[in-house]
């Protein structure tokens, strides 16, 4: 319990979009984030202080329940027509797949939020904002409260949603694919719902009602980056929007969440160490926050309340540091107290599917339980372990086709990300599965860095241990191919954001693990980004990456691993980089500077190495816009699996006529 109670917090705290050079889609917004990872606790029963006996509890809940699929394209949502409703009698699994090999891509590859409020669903259909009663949800039967297109922005969608508390307004926060820009429009709700207002670039959001029965939105400002501002505004005849809080320290950033049962709204101020909450009284928003605990250096806590009781969820070593007001008496529970008596219960994110069961030993299954994949009833997965330089055991998480003989002849596509304390991303991809199709093994590594086990898993993968990283990286793919899975000239890698810095380094260190590497928004100049304090994001990310301006240990640390800084004269994978021309968190100065320098050294080893050298290709795609991620580019995805099925010198034919199923070209 431990070891989980330490990977809620480190997740808790580094979901958040703001965090880090990359970009989570819709399941990691700041509006959601929390409700994301908090619907893995099981809250028990616990006898706790009561406290604030005479306020009353709201019984009318908001809440975030299972996303929605749509199709947005650019148009009024219409009926569709001849659809065919699926048998009653067919199995659920049978029904999920069925949906998935029969709807185009569009349908399932962009996720939208979608909010229960009362006896209404909202959601997005189309390009409108929509809400159905709750009984009718999966009907055409809908009302539309607002149209997107009114906003003049290039294919919008929706990434979050509001319900104010009695019903009278709903918030959404809507952007584009191709920005990190996003508008927050207010609605009235009536027999003609009407856009009352609009705030550019907001991040979080939370609805409260005062005394008087008036909703309160509260929201925060984004500029640069860097969420610093936090606002509350009124609507209908007391309009007003007024600004209620700036943090002055431009290393932390400032989000909002309403605690679950709608109770308090919690401002939460933090950067990649240290976390500070004040706790906003849901039923009292004009009255000053109060503060739980000042912020302490190295100290994480986190707030949530139920039943008239604050529950804090902390790192601290010990409970007694936090010194709570009188009236906020609570449990609080620490990542070194006895599993017996912590309330929460959370699940390991990298854990197989239910249907799975598996028992390991180092660097092989040796009993697997359960059956197959009951979507496509086609993939096998497996759970690994690689012992590292200095013996920690790594997990690794792999796919392959079940019916694949000799893999050892198979192509493999290793995944790897590392960083800011964040699991690898294993979501659903449709280029993953007919790569899996197409006989390709998928590898997972969870390499320390990341969050899969805990804080202390993330700590020993950054600052002056980012090495390490490195070093799981090396030992996930040697026991791979150790085990029979794939071998070097059919190996490739795939990283994006912060993971360009483990996937860099390891082009340096070992490229003859390699055949070809993509690269998406890569981070590879650490050391100059670093030092750039004009960088939105420099003065956040020290806690991750250290600060090489004056701290020299830092600095010849970085120097060390920073893929820029170690690129020479030697054999190198070929490499696909993807970039975008606007990215405010890996600059494109960055990414150019790198791929020059790599040509060049390619050349000399080009001309050293003398005639009959196969030299690697290196493409650099840059791709207009400004957002970071664009994981449902059909272009990208289509460039990428082109080029490695190119350098591995395999047909692609069969490949893009099963992503033809999936995908609108």
């Amino acid at each position: 319990m431990q070891q989980k109670t330490k990977l809620f917090l480190q997740v808790l705290k580094y979901s958040v979009p703001h965090l880090g050079k990359r970009m989570q889609k819709q399941p990691l917004n700041h509006c959601n984030f929390a409700d994301h990872y908090y619907n893995r606790i099981k809250l028990k029963k616990y006898h706790l202080t009561k406290y604030l006996q005479n306020k009353p509890k709201i019984s009318e809940l908001a809440r975030n329940i299972p996303s929605r699929s749509f199709s947005c394209k650019d148009r009024q949502p219409v009926e569709q027509e001849n659809k065919k409703p699926l048998p009653e009698n067919m199995d659920a699994f049978e029904k999920v797949r069925t949906r998935l090999e029969t709807q185009p891509q569009e349908e399932y590859e962009i996720i939208n939020v979608e909010v229960k409020h009362g006896g209404f669903v909202y959601y997005q259909e189309g390009c409108c904002l929509v809400r159905s009663k709750d009984e009718e949800a999966d009907s055409d039967n809908y009302e539309v409260l607002f149209n997107l297109e009114e906003l003049k922005l290039d294919q919008p969608f929706i990434d979050c949603i509001r319900v104010a508390p009695d019903e009278k307004y709903v918030a959404a926060k809507i952007r584009t694919e191709d920005s990190e820009a996003s508008t927050c429009v207010v609605i009235k709700l009536s027999d003609q719902p009407v856009m009352e207002a609009s705030f550019p670039n907001v991040s979080s959001f939370e609805w409260v009602k005062d005394e008087e029965d008036e909703d309160v939105l509260f929201y925060t400002f984004q500029r640069n980056l860097r969420c610093n501002d936090v606002y509350r505004a009124t609507f209908g005849d007391n309009k007003r929007n007024e600004r209620f809080y700036t943090e002055k320290d431009p290393s932390y950033f400032v989000f909002l969440y309403l605690t679950k049962d709608s109770r308090f709204l919690t401002m939460n101020i933090m950067n990649k160490m240290t976390s500070e909450v004040w706790l906003i009284d849901g039923l009292s928003p004009w009255d000053p926050p109060v503060l739980i605990q000042k912020r302490i250096h190295g100290v994480l806590y986190y707030v949530e309340h139920r039943d008239d009781e604050l529950y804090i969820l902390t790192n601290v070593g010990e409970p007694t540091e936090f010194k709570l007001p009188p009236w906020a008496c609570g449990f609080i529970m620490d990542t070194n107290s006895d599993p017996k008596n912590c309330p929460f219960q959370l699940c390991s994110p990298i854990r197989p599917p239910k249907y799975y069961t598996y028992k390991f030993a180092e660097g092989k299954l040796f009993e697997e339980t359960g059956h197959e994949d009951p979507i496509t009833k086609t993939s096998r997965v497996l759970r690994l372990e690689a012992k590292s330089k200095d013996g920690k055991l790594v997990p690794m998480t792999v796919f392959h086709k079940t019916d694949s003989e000799d893999l050892q002849k198979k192509p493999l596509l290793v995944h790897v990300y590392g960083a800011y304390g964040m699991d690898l991303k294993m979501n659903f991809r449709p280029e993953r599965r007919v790569l899996v199709d197409d006989g390709w093994i998928l590898a997972y590594c969870h390499v320390r860095g990341g969050g899969e086990l805990g804080l202390q898993w993330h700590a020993d993968g950054r600052l002056t241990k980012k090495l390490n990283g490195l070093a799981d990286l090396e030992a996930c793919i040697k026991t791979l191919h150790g085990q029979g899975f794939s071998q070097p000239s059919l190996t490739t890698l795939t990283a994006f954001s912060a993971g360009g810095v483990l996937a860099g380094a390891l082009c340096n260190s070992n490229p003859e693990l390699l055949r070809a590497v993509t690269l998406e928004a890569p981070f590879l100049d650490v050391l100059n980004t670093m030092m750039d304090t004009t960088l939105p994001l420099t003065l956040e990310e020290l806690e991750e990456w250290g600060n090489p301006s004056s701290d020299e240990k830092h600095k010849n640390y970085i120097k060390r691993y920073c893929p820029y800084q170690n690129i020479k004269p030697q054999h190198y994978p070929s490499i696909h980089i993807t970039a975008y021309e606007n990215d405010e968190r890996v600059p494109l100065k960055g990414i150019v500077s790198y791929t020059e320098k790599l040509k060049e050294a390619i050349m000399e080893h080009t001309k050293d190495t003398g005639e009959g050298y196969q030299a690697p290709n290196i493409i650099l795609d840059i791709q207009p816009g400004g957002n970071h991620v664009i994981e449902d580019s059909h272009k990208k995805i289509t460039a990428q699996i082109k080029f490695l099925y190119e350098e591995l010198g395999l047909d692609s034919t069969s490949v893009f006529e099963d992503l033809k199923k999936y995908m609108k070209f």
